[in-house]
């Protein structure tokens, strides 16, 4: 158990000083805002309280900064959570892991519809509010709280009931069919949770408020780690759930984070919600979806792009749980590249979206190259590293010596690629933002449909490069994926979009 003990002596400070940080810079900024209101009108305050002046006006980077550090410690607590979840399961079993790295990609495939909400919900609750309409923005984040639930309700019983059909038409190796099936029948019973979760913090961070998502997600990230460790090795008297304790972990924690986020919309701008009926509104959810779709679409082409990338990997005989397992390992660690340039994504959508709203399409324009800038920068020489310490990294993980070389094959090769997957992921999120969310999906669409999964089944199937080929295609795609999302936002169309 001495890994226990390394994991939370990195995570535990990490995560205490993003609170702290968080604490105290919400404390100061809810104190100024106190001052700003005084001698404001009801309707007065209730505009300053849904927009964040730093967004819309003074310095850009201010701005950025602003956005960015929150929603950045956001992912590096993600990460650890990420992290905990592989190198438990790898502590198991290679099969065990490779599980683990396959039925979160399922996991991830059926929360699509909360994400596209998500993204719907923010581009038109950021835009009303960056145009000062409050009331407008209250009524969006009831629909797609509403909607989310609805829908959560219907995936949950049919993932349970399916868990097993669903792994066997994937067609995983027969060694894990079982172990992937209880795995996602646990995973299944967090899915209400985890849609509103999602949906609440999109809220949040609409309104340009990033510190309460990370409140939560610090808490959902304590609950996450510490489950895993407990509930799958146990502790004095519980003795363990063995592999199984990975998913009630998630579940649990993504539970207790929604019941914080409950507590803080109560608290917040948003308190409205909890006023009058929650009742569909035809109008305002096909608003919603008009934005959500085509963000669901895309997550869905990325999605099952993913599951079928795995499902090639499946095709290499003898070679298939070594390469499954390496990329398992190689995305929990390339996560770490990902954390910058998801939160810039997301600071994009508000920067982007409230601008737009405000009537600033230049300023908007300006925000999202300068953040793109920055963080194919920061990927960059976050990528060198990774390419220099890829063994060591990886050793990290497992103690399999063909999955040890293969993931080190995966991260040198895929580190190419990684100033690519920062254009795209940053640039995407101001499109998003600005309710451009076809633009987006096309990318998608064609990086992973037209090249990445015909590349990668001809090199490693046909040709006989095997997982080499595989990695190969991946950099190629997501090279392709960049430049067409750098060229959607340079065209500029997304600034004529509306909100309606």
């Amino acid at each position: 158990m001495g890994f226990p003990l390394r994991i939370f002596r990195q995570f535990i400070p990490v995560a205490a000083f993003s609170l702290i940080i968080s604490l105290i810079l919400y404390d100061k900024n809810e104190k100024g805002k106190q001052k700003v209101q005084k001698g404001r009108s009801a309707g007065q305050r209730m505009v300053v309280n849904m927009k964040d002046d730093t967004v819309t006006s003074g310095s850009i980077w201010s701005g950025i900064w602003q956005m960015s550090w929150p929603l950045l410690a956001i992912m590096i607590l993600n990460f650890f959570v990420g992290l905990a979840d592989v190198y438990v399961a790898g502590m198991i079993s290679p099969d065990i892991q490779a599980t683990v790295g396959f039925v979160t990609q399922i996991y991830f495939f059926i929360i699509i519809v909360a994400n596209a909400m998500g993204i719907g919900t923010l581009s038109l609750a950021a835009r009303e509010i960056g145009a000062g309409n409050p009331d407008s923005a209250v009524a969006i984040a009831k629909q797609a709280m509403f909607a989310g639930l609805v829908t959560a309700a219907a995936l949950t019983v049919i993932t349970f009931m399916l868990s097993r059909e669903i792994i066997a038409l994937i067609g995983l190796p027969p060694s894990i069919r079982e172990s992937a099936s209880k795995f996602l029948m646990i995973f299944s019973l967090s899915l209400g949770p985890n849609y509103a979760l999602i949906i609440s913090n999109a809220l949040f961070r609409a309104g340009g408020d990033v510190r309460r998502p990370l409140l939560t997600m610090f808490v959902v990230s304590i609950i996450n780690i510490a489950g895993d460790f407990l509930l799958v090795f146990g502790a004095h008297p519980f003795s363990g759930m063995g592999y199984q304790g990975i998913a009630v972990a998630t579940s649990i924690s993504v539970t207790g984070g929604l019941i914080v986020n409950l507590f803080l919309l109560r608290r917040s701008r948003w308190q409205k919600i909890y006023e009058g009926a929650w009742t569909l509104s035809r109008e305002i959810a096909g608003r919603i979806m008009r934005v959500a779709w085509p963000a669901a679409v895309l997550q869905i082409a990325w999605g099952a792009g993913t599951i079928v990338l795995y499902a090639i990997l499946g095709k290499l005989g003898d070679a298939s749980i070594v390469s499954m397992a390496a990329l398992a390992n190689g995305l929990r660690i390339e996560a770490a590249i990902y954390l910058p340039a998801f939160a810039l994504n997301m600071a994009a959508a508000v920067l982007v979206g409230q601008n737009l709203g405000a009537g600033k399409p230049e300023r908007a324009a300006s925000a999202g190259w300068r953040i793109t800038v920055s963080g194919v920068l920061l990927v960059s020489l976050m990528s060198l590293a990774v390419f220099i310490s890829a063994e060591g990294l990886s050793a990290m993980f497992t103690g399999n010596a063909e999955v040890l070389k293969e993931t080190v094959r995966y991260l040198r090769l895929n580190m190419l690629s990684e100033p690519f997957m920062a254009i795209s992921a940053i640039l995407g999120g101001g499109l998003q933002g600005a309710g451009d969310t076809r633009g987006t999906m096309w990318a998608i669409i064609i990086s992973m449909w037209l090249i990445r999964l015909p590349l990668a089944y001809t090199l490693s199937v046909v040709l006989g490069y095997g997982a080499a080929g595989v990695w190969i295609a991946m950099v190629a795609s997501m090279a392709v994926q960049g430049s067409l999302m750098a060229l959607r936002f340079h065209r500029g169309r997304w600034k004529l979009a509306t909100a309606d």
